[in-house]
C-alpha cells in the first residue's frame, strides 16, 4: 500500500470517517478486500456517493488504462468491509450493467467534475460497483 493511502486511512480513523487535504469535504470510505491471488486483507480509500440504501464506488483508477487492483480483488471476493464515517460493516459489491453504470457514473461527474477527466484518459470503460450491506 502507499504511503499516501495509509495517511489516509490512518486519518480517516483517527477523525470519525473525516479527512484533510485533497480529499477535504469529499465523501470517502475505507473498501476493504480480500486479494484475488495473496488472500490478504487490503484496506483502499475511494470516494463514493449514496444510491438508494447502497454506496457506489467507481474502479477510476484516476483514468488508468487498467482497473485497481481492489477492484480485481472484489471480482473475486464481492464479500468486502466498509467503512464510513463511524460504521464498520460487511457488504456485497456488484459491478452494475452498462446502463446502470452511466446513469450512476453521471451522478458522480456532478458531485466531482474530475471523473469527467478520468474517461477521456482511458479507452477502458470504467467500471461502477455497488456496495450493499449485508443482513
Amino acid at each position: 500500500m502507499s504511503d499516501f493511502n495509509q495517511q489516509i486511512i490512518e486519518e480517516f480513523r483517527a477523525n470519525d470517517g473525516k479527512v484533510g487535504g485533497y480529499f477535504e469535504g469529499s465523501d470517502l470510505l475505507l473498501l476493504t478486500t480480500t486479494g484475488a491471488r495473496s488472500g490478504r486483507r487490503v484496506t483502499t480509500p475511494v470516494m463514493y456517493l449514496e444510491d438508494g440504501g447502497r454506496l457506489v464506488v467507481i474502479a477510476s483508477k484516476a483514468g488508468a488504462d487498467d482497473n485497481p487492483a481492489w477492484y480485481h480483488n472484489l471480482r473475486a471476493h464481492p464479500e468486502v468491509t466498509v467503512e464510513v464515517g463511524t460504521e464498520t460493516y460487511e457488504a456485497k459489491a456488484t459491478v452494475v450493467d452498462r446502463e446502470e453504470r452511466d446513469r450512476l457514473y453521471a451522478r458522480m461527474v456532478e458531485k466531482a467534475p474530475g471523473f469527467a477527466d478520468y474517461e477521456t484518459k482511458t479507452t477502458r470503460v470504467i467500471p461502477v460497483i455497488t456496495l450493499e450491506r449485508l443482513s
